[in-house]
């Protein structure tokens, strides 16, 4: 019993040790991936796309940086999460703006509802889909008339500039890998060792 609480409170004190470490460089690459990934959408929509309002901009993408930047090993923050689970939230929320009538109190519920079993189906859930999908039913006038064409952009569009942006500043490091299935990471890991190598030889440590 006694061994069991002991192990218990071990237990815990790593836990909370581990949830209140503040990791400088951890923090620091989540800040320059967010900053970067939402400062080229905001770029792309202040020099070039200003007729479609903020469009490109929309509220469930700051929701998705927090998971590609910050929370990079979480299932939800993959590839196939982010992007498929927004395209799938913005399919289900379209269609339903389309085919039912415009009363908010059915449309609003029934897009997240259904965008949520969707994603589990397809296993891309990704939470910031669900405000993917009720941006389609609730969003202003604009975004309403774009029709499916919202699937395409913002949302994909948007969705690959989030991608390729944590492709890059999530891999810099030897301590960050994204996605977590390696077979997308071999590329970036065997940049690493090249860039290591050419590193020994510049300073004449290689063996």
């Amino acid at each position: 019993m006694k061994k069991q609480l002991r192990r218990g409170i071990r237990i815990t004190r790593y836990l909370v040790y581990k949830e209140t470490l503040v990791d400088i460089k951890e923090h620091f690459w989540s800040f320059i991936g967010a900053f970067v990934g939402i400062g080229l959408m905001a770029f792309f929509h202040s020099e070039s796309l200003t007729e479609y309002e903020n469009l490109f901009l929309i509220g469930s993408f700051g929701a998705s940086s927090v998971l590609v930047y910050g929370s990079i090993q979480s299932p939800l923050a993959q590839p196939r999460n982010l992007i498929g689970g927004h395209v799938v939230s913005a399919l289900i929320g379209v269609t339903v703006f389309q085919l039912l009538p415009d009363i908010i109190w059915i449309t609003a519920p029934l897009a997240v509802a259904l965008s949520i079993v969707l994603m589990q189906i397809t296993k891309t859930l990704h939470p910031p889909g669900g405000a993917t999908a009720l941006i389609a039913v609730i969003g202003s006038e604009k975004v309403q008339n774009l029709g499916y064409l919202y699937v395409v952009f913002p949302v994909f569009t948007g969705c690959l500039i989030l991608l390729l942006v944590a492709l890059i500043f999530n891999n810099i490091t030897s301590t960050r890998t994204y996605p977590t299935n390696t077979n997308f990471t071999r590329i970036f890991k065997f940049k690493k060792k090249i860039g290591a190598r050419k590193w020994f030889k510049k300073t004449g440590l290689a063996p």
